[in-house]
Order: structure tokens, then sequence, then C-alpha cells
């Protein structure tokens, strides 16, 4: 079984090394997409002998998420794991996220958080809106769906290669060509980490950004609108 890590990085020269070295750990291969980091990402990156992918420009993580299943396509791989370079996340719990994949129960795996352990009122006063949205209008009953911890399965990664988005619509973009696709969805419960909190016009605007993503596209869904 090939599996492989995909993670995007900006700017991430404290944690690359240790990311990476931490995805190894645990028998799955790190594929680092340098977003054109203006500090030592890339070298550091390299020096762990991983492949390393880079942007000439800032493209996004939407962006750089697409470069690195664009250069697995030409790869033999069963699956694909997105892991932020941050370790938000820990990537020691990627096997959870394997596992309905490899048991065959689902075509994309996303985490689900505990947002009683969330910090920041507004990032769950946000999650509770978006994930509440984005349930009525695509009747679905998901727990979380901005969670950035995802693995996918060959069928799965080439459906989000094409349609991926950037910002903090990432994450529902990707379950939203799940549905359309009708492709397999499961969740299961990770550990998240907040390294610190965004100001709160900037949050305000994230929120409402994201809220109006899920209303057009739910919209259209409901319309039945491709």
């Amino acid at each position: 079984m090939k599996v492989y890590g995909l993670v995007p990085a900006y700017n991430e020269e404290r944690n690359i090394r240790e990311v990476v070295r931490r995805i190894k750990k645990i028998g799955i291969t790190p594929i680092v997409i340098d977003d054109a980091s203006r500090d030592d990402t890339y070298r550091l990156a390299k020096s762990t002998k991983s492949v390393v992918l880079r942007h000439k420009k800032n493209l996004g993580k939407g962006e750089a998420i697409r470069t690195g299943l664009k250069f697995l396509r030409k790869r033999r791989f069963d699956y694909v794991i997105l892991i932020d370079a941050d370790m938000q996340y820990l990537p020691e719990e990627a096997p959870k996220l394997l596992k309905p994949l490899v048991g065959g129960q689902a075509d994309f795996v996303a985490g689900f958080r505990d947002f009683k352990s969330v910090p920041f009122i507004r990032h769950r006063l946000g999650n509770f809106v978006w994930r509440t949205s984005f349930n009525v209008l695509f009747g679905t009953k998901f727990k979380d769906t901005n969670c950035g911890f995802v693995a996918m399965n060959r069928r799965a990664a080439d459906v989000i290669m094409r349609k991926i988005s950037g910002g903090y619509i990432l994450e529902n973009s990707m379950f939203i060509e799940v549905i359309k696709n009708r492709l397999r969805a499961h969740q299961v419960p990770v550990t998240v980490k907040y390294h610190r909190g965004s100001a709160v016009p900037r949050g305000m605007r994230v929120v409402a950004g994201v809220t109006f993503y899920i209303l057009h596209q739910g919209i259209r869904h409901r319309l039945g609108i491709r």
C-alpha cells in the first residue's frame, strides 16, 4: 500500500523538518509543496531528502494542493493525505483517516474537531454557522465542514484536483465536489491545536465570506444547477 502525504507550506521554516520527520515515522511518504516561501522553508524541506515542489509565486493552499495532486497523477499510489505544515493537526493521527479508506468504507475521509476545545469563541460560532448551513442546504449530517485534515483514494484525488478552490472555502469546496460526484464520505475525530487567533475584523470577514460561499453553492445545489 502506497500512501503519500501532501504538505502545503508557506513560511514554515520552524516546523517543516519536524512535520516531515513525523510523517516519515508513520510510514507515509511526504511531498512538500513550497508556496513561494520568503523564509528558509524550501532549503530545509530539501534537506530532509523528500520530494519538494516549489511555486515561483505565492498561489495559496488550494493551488499548492492541486500542484501536489497533479504530481501524483503520474505515480502509483493508493491514498493521499493532506497534512498542514504548521502541525495544527497531528501527523500521528493520519492512520485514523486511512482506516475507512483501506476498509473500503469511503473514498474521502475528513477529520472532525471537538469544538468544545476550540479556544476562540468566533471560531466556534463560525464553524457552527458553516456546518449548519452546509448540512441544511446539502442534506448532509457532517460534524465539521472546515477541517483541513483530509485523506482520499485515487478516485477522489482526481475529482478534487480538478475542482479544488482556495482560501477559507477550501474544505467546503472539497465536500461539495464529494457530494456532486457521489463519492462516499466519512469522518473521524481528530485533535487540533490552535497557535493563534485572528483579529476580530478579519475573523468576521472570513465568517461572512465562507457563509456566502456555502449559501451560494447550496442554493445552486438545491436548484439542480451544476
